[in-house]
């Protein structure tokens, strides 16, 4: 019903910059929290940051201070900027929505009821 389609990953050096967008298309009008969490090799997959509709965020704390995330509810998209990057950033990143909140919104993923993007690989080099 709802498709989430990730842009923007790729290879950039530490130090460097990066912006990470998600469209939702289909059916997203209910949708109320959406994020984006990421997964390193040999590791679980970790919330980044999350958004709901009405604009409260939460990130983890590697990322405070350096990512910023913000979408535009009329355009069913999230965003996520990424600076300062650094080599502990390396992951697939993957957006995550869904019509409810509090589990995407700490770390917990969609409930039964969300939705998964296929994910984009971001990787910064030393």
């Amino acid at each position: 019903q709802v498709e989430l389609v990730e842009s923007g990953g790729g290879l950039v050096q530490a130090g460097g910059s990066l912006r990470l967008s998600c469209a939702a298309s289909g059916s997203p009008f209910n949708i109320n929290a959406m994020g984006w969490y990421r997964q390193a090799p040999g590791k679980q997959r970790e919330l980044v940051a999350a958004i709901t509709k009405g604009g409260t965020t939460n990130y983890t704390d590697s990322v405070k201070g350096r990512f910023t995330i913000s979408r535009d509810n009329a355009k069913n998209t999230v965003y996520l900027q990424m600076n300062s990057l650094k080599p502990e950033d390396t992951a697939v990143y993957y957006c995550a929505a869904d019509t409810r909140g509090a589990n995407l919104m700490y770390g917990l993923g969609p409930t039964s009821l969300g939705y998964w993007g296929q994910g984009t690989q971001v990787t910064v080099s030393s």
